[in-house]
């Protein structure tokens, strides 16, 4: 039988692989849809299927808690969610999925240097080393045969929208962390899906082509890759990553998570055909090796 340790990292590899298949799908979805529509869809869809959930493992979507609490959780959905995965969107319609995989690696240096000056917590130097290794990584996968493919100002773009949704959903965490630590997955998940749906409906009133953006969600050549990117990505790899984060360490799970850049940058390969070269290979390969630095430092 296997053991609660080796079975929450299955969950945290899982988690890796299924989100790395998801962002694929939604990388194919916004070649015809909005990402605000995508971020909605996606969302509405996860919480609709993470209700009942949590009800088969014994949680409510509404519990006792104080309101300071609750406001926590929805202002942190409207950054973590809301705002960081449009703009993660956004930079997947600019560059390739492979390398906004290799950015999305600021996230684990990003949550660290936050907790730092937010938490009181302190850096090791072994996640400098590893901070370094990511920062060297985004240097080297920038290059310039990318710079003429892309263009550049679709690159610059990208990767400032990338930037823009690892800050945002970086800030989204660390902002609860506390509450996150004395709090119920799956509750804390709904509450900030929830508000993360509220405030897309809430952004799309100040858009005068809502009807356009919402009907970009029509398009049926790109159905099979909505559907299956937010129901791989904002539901399977979210009860995955629960268990992960239920069964083992919370540094083992969060290195194990992050090689799902390594996974997105070889299924971007596979499925969407993007050119894999040495300083990519190089890239990516320092990229998750200095984010698992970081999280286990």
């Amino acid at each position: 039988m296997v053991d609660s340790l080796s079975l929450g990292e299955i969950f945290a590899l899982a988690t890796a692989v299924v989100w790395a298949f998801a962002v694929i799908m939604f990388k194919r979805s916004g070649e015809s849809v909005h990402p605000i529509a995508l971020n909605l869809f996606k969302d509405v869809l996860a919480f609709l299927l993470l209700v009942p959930t949590a009800y088969l493992f014994g949680e409510d979507l509404l519990r006792a808690a104080p309101f300071q609490d609750y406001l926590l959780l929805v202002v942190s959905g409207i950054i973590g969610i809301g705002i960081a995965d449009t703009f993660y969107f956004k930079g997947l319609n600019k560059i390739p999925a492979g390398l906004l995989a290799i950015i999305a690696c600021m996230y684990s240096p990003t949550i660290i240097s936050l907790s730092i000056v937010f938490l009181g917590e302190s850096l090791t130097m072994l996640q400098l080393v590893g901070a370094f290794l990511i920062v060297t990584a985004v240097l080297t996968g920038v290059s310039r045969k990318g710079l003429r493919t892309v263009g550049r100002r679709n690159l610059f773009l990208g990767m400032l929208f990338g930037l823009i949704a690892v800050v945002a959903n970086a800030v989204g965490i660390v902002m609860i962390k506390p509450l996150l630590d004395r709090s119920p997955l799956f509750w804390v998940t709904e509450v900030r899906l929830l508000a993360g749906v509220i405030s897309l409906v809430a952004i799309l009133f100040f858009f005068p082509q809502r009807k356009t953006i919402m009907s970009s969600l029509l398009a049926v050549r790109s159905w099979k890759y909505t559907i299956a990117g937010s129901f791989f990505g904002a539901y399977l790899a979210m009860v995955l990553w629960l268990g992960g984060m239920k069964f083992t360490q919370a540094s083992i799970a969060a290195a194990l998570n992050q090689t799902s850049n390594l996974f997105i940058f070889i299924f971007a390969a596979l499925i969407l055909k993007e050119r894999i070269d040495l300083k990519r290979t190089v890239a990516i390969i320092l990229a998750v090796g200095g984010a698992i630095l970081v999280s286990f430092g």
